[in-house]
């Protein structure tokens, strides 16, 4: 098994689709922390936040179920 990190979107611990909560365990700082941050950058800068949170959502993978079954 390697030990690269990798950024996905976790199962729980989220409160939309998960973004802020990868950010937060891929850099290992506080979710609040990161979703804080998220909140006032997408204030200040026209909320353009909601698409760069829609792109990413898209971009970073969900973590992958914890018994590896497929439906």
């Amino acid at each position: 098994m390697s030990d690269q990190k990798k950024m996905e979107r976790p199962r729980s611990g989220r409160m939309l689709a998960g973004v802020c909560a990868a950010i937060a365990n891929y850099a290992n700082i506080d979710v609040a922390v990161v979703r804080i941050i998220y909140v006032l950058l997408t204030i200040f800068t026209a909320f353009s936040g909601a698409i760069i949170y829609f792109i990413m959502m898209l971009l970073i993978p969900e973590e992958k179920n914890q018994f590896n079954i497929r439906k």
